[in-house]
């Protein structure tokens, strides 16, 4: 049983690495070219940062995700796999946020649609507002897990907002 638990910690970490993957690699194209001419807001971070904080975002959302998935307690992993509804609730808002992220990437990046990347933004915060709740009842710890990243989607939304107002 243990060496399932491990399983689908590794599951959850592949899930998001494949949308990271896939996402960089729609955005990395449209960079230098593209977003690059943009208009942005004074608040805009260096381009570098956004990888080293993704890449932390990403394995905290993982190891949430595995963590409401086996149902640990705080400081307890006991090993057991999820069935009640509150974790298939809370992991069905998971994959919905993630999706809606990977979506938000598509959208601005490749599409260059940065209004309808904001509404895509907006829906995606309060996704993950919800899948912190829901994770929070669960495993206070996998609800702390996604408390950086709800902070940071707020301040991508704000910088999305800006450019698209300054643009």
């Amino acid at each position: 049983m243990r060496r399932n638990v491990w399983l689908w910690l590794l599951g959850y970490l592949a899930a998001v690495y494949i949308v990271a993957a896939v996402t960089g690699g729609l955005t990395a194209p449209a960079i230098p070219a593209w977003y690059a001419g943009l208009v942005k807001p004074s608040f805009n971070p260096p381009n570098w940062v956004f990888g080293p904080v993704w890449t932390l975002l990403y394995t905290m959302m993982a190891v949430a995700a595995w963590r409401v998935h086996v149902r640990t307690d705080v400081g307890e992993l006991t090993g057991r796999i999820a069935g009640g509804p509150s974790n298939r609730t809370a992991l069905t808002w998971w994959w919905l946020q993630l999706v809606l992220n990977a979506a938000w990437s598509v959208i601005f990046f490749r599409m260059h649609a940065i209004g309808w990347a904001l509404a895509d933004i907006l829906v995606l915060l309060a996704a993950i507002a919800m899948t912190t709740y829901l994770f929070w009842r669960v495993s206070r710890l996998a609800g702390v897990l996604l408390v950086p990243y709800l902070a940071w989607v707020a301040f991508a939304t704000a910088l999305n907002f800006g450019i698209w107002r300054l643009n």
